[in-house]
């Protein structure tokens, strides 16, 4: 285990996926989240921008009109688990922004500051028949080919922890600007006797390097900001509540560009694997859920849980 500091909170998280807000929820009793916080739902609406509806409000987006800039905040409380729901919300999201020929870039960050997204709800791969799994895995291949792929300038701003499907979603843009302090991130699944599909793990070949994404898969790493930032996992450090500020004075920097240019070059560089993930989506989808259906897995999702129970 990893213990997180969040305030005053010592948060155990298990080292790839959230165990789902039934569970997460005791460790958060001390945030205010009420009505009153600084926290608070973000607006519906802007005097400069508009709200993409989704079918829940699990994702809340604003769009700047003049810009063309979009902010899409996660809002599945309290930790921004990736369930079923989530991955269909931002994958609807991602798309329809992406269908919007006024839309221009979109930051992806987190409505409830210090946990940017603590990644899979591991309640949705634990005891579930092989082809709820496999469903399951089907929505994060579609939701992270609508992201990796998009046109759009993609920017995360990482206001918070990090791991496993946070990191996913962080990797899946074209960059990255982090919260400092001792906020974590990384992909962390071998901790919990899980592997990181193909594409992930190319997609973090990519932007930290062969040698340190082989080392940082095998033992599962999480790593600070700042180390993150040496590596080149993320590109940016900020403090945390200017972090989403930062993230749209970069993006004007991105847009300077003409759009035709920059998406073809984008899409030059990233057409091989998305190719690749189109080709085998069958192939991984039964490859994860082979294997995270093992009974091994099974066992050591259940004592992590029983773990958390306990706390």
């Amino acid at each position: 285990m990893y213990s997180f500091i969040l305030g005053n909170e010592s948060i155990k998280m298990a080292l790839s996926v959230s165990a789902g807000g039934r569970v997460w929820r005791k460790f958060f009793k001390t945030f205010n989240f009420g009505p009153n916080s600084a926290l608070k739902r973000f607006p519906t609406c802007t005097a400069n921008g508009r709200l993409y509806s989704s079918s829940s409000d699990n994702v809340l987006v604003s769009k700047d009109e003049k810009s063309g800039i979009a902010t899409v905040r996660m809002n599945n409380p309290p930790v921004n688990s990736l369930n079923s729901a989530m991955l269909v919300s931002l994958r609807s999201c991602f798309e329809e922004l992406e269908n919007d020929k006024s839309c221009r870039a979109l930051i992806l960050t987190s409505q409830k500051p210090k946990v940017f997204c603590a990644g899979l709800d591991i309640l949705e791969i634990y005891r579930k028949s092989p082809d709820y799994v496999a469903q399951f895995w089907e929505k994060l291949q579609d939701m992270w080919l609508s992201l990796y792929g998009s046109r759009l300038v993609t920017m995360a701003a990482i206001n918070g922890h990090s791991p496993a499907g946070g990191c996913l979603l962080s990797l899946a843009c074209d960059y990255r600007i982090m919260a400092e302090g001792k906020f974590t991130i990384g992909l962390n699944e071998t901790q919990l006797d899980l592997v990181a599909p193909f594409w992930l793990r190319q997609t973090m070949v990519d932007v930290i390097g062969y040698r340190q994404a082989e080392m940082a898969l095998m033992i599962g790493a999480l790593y600070t900001s700042n180390k993150a930032l040496q590596l080149g996992l993320v590109d940016k450090l900020a403090p945390i509540e200017d972090v989403q500020t930062v993230a749209e004075e970069e993006v004007k920097n991105w847009l300077k560009i003409p759009d035709q240019a920059r998406a073809i070059t984008k899409m030059a560089s990233r057409k091989p694997l998305l190719d690749e993930l189109r080709k085998r989506k069958q192939e991984d989808i039964q490859t994860f859920r082979d294997e995270t259906t093992r009974e091994s897995v099974q066992i050591s999702i259940q004592q992590y849980l029983e773990k958390l129970k306990a706390k």
